[in-house]
């Protein structure tokens, strides 16, 4: 328990110290799509990865502009192993861009702590062919320690932050796990949840800061289990009910 906060905070600590020009450039591109009222999609393409776009749609104290591209296919809820053979499974992220017909002048954010596999791959490149800007969120060193014959890869070899737009290095290690305990094999302890999630709320916040200094008051989710969140989140509903197709 010891050996995995200090992990945790580490990892936060790094991010925090390296990644703040990025992490402000992509803030910067969000906060220029709320100012004209578009959406921001994101999507986390296979396992866990679905959590960090969970992590900033529909959540209090972040932007209602954002739609998150909750695929099943993807997800552990619908099968853990079809939800890996789906995120290897080349051009399925191009059908999911294309369904939401994410293209010209939109932003989308993908998520993926490999930032190696086909529906990431496809989806940030289906995404950028349509026209839209692209936040890649993705571990830098995985992406590049990873063998190029690895089953998990696109077949093109290409990694997520060599593609995108705005990309910022979430920081995992390989392998994710991160703990070694003596006369064990396996690593346990993985980050990445936590790795992403830091990067995406200080990606909101930034963005949020960038828009209320510009004399911009953006639309902010309050939680609805607090005092009046109901009420507030009901004024700005009806703007946002048929665009976000998760709500």
């Amino acid at each position: 328990m010891d050996m995995y906060y200090q992990e945790v905070l580490g990892i936060i600590r790094e991010i925090h110290e390296e990644e703040k020009d990025h992490i402000l450039a992509a803030a910067r591109a969000i906060a220029e799509q709320v100012k004209k009222d578009r959406l921001v999609y994101i999507w986390g393409p296979g396992g866990h990865s679905n959590l960090a776009a969970m992590e900033i749609f529909f959540r209090a104290g972040g932007l209602m502009h954002v739609s998150a591209i909750l695929n099943q296919d993807t997800m552990l809820s619908n099968g853990a192993l079809k939800s890996m053979q789906v995120e290897r499974l080349p051009g399925y992220g191009r059908i999911v861009v294309n369904d939401y017909g994410i293209g010209k002048e939109d932003l989308l954010i993908v998520v993926n702590a490999y930032g190696i596999n086909s529906a990431t791959i496809d989806a940030a490149l289906q995404a950028k062919e349509n026209g839209a800007s692209v936040i890649g969120v993705s571990s830098f060193t995985h992406a590049q320690n990873c063998p190029l014959d690895h089953p998990a890869r696109h077949p093109s070899k290409m990694n997520l932050h060599e593609i995108v737009d705005y990309p910022v290095d979430c920081k995992v290690k390989v392998g994710d796990a991160t703990i070694t305990l003596p006369g064990f094999e396996q690593k346990i302890g993985a980050l990445s949840t936590y790795a992403n999630a830091y990067v995406l709320n200080c990606i909101v916040v930034e963005a949020i800061n960038r828009l209320v200094e510009e004399g911009v008051n953006p639309p902010v989710w309050r939680s609805g289990n607090a005092p009046g969140g109901d009420d507030w989140n009901n004024r700005f509903l009806g703007r946002f009910r048929d665009n976000v197709r998760c709500l």
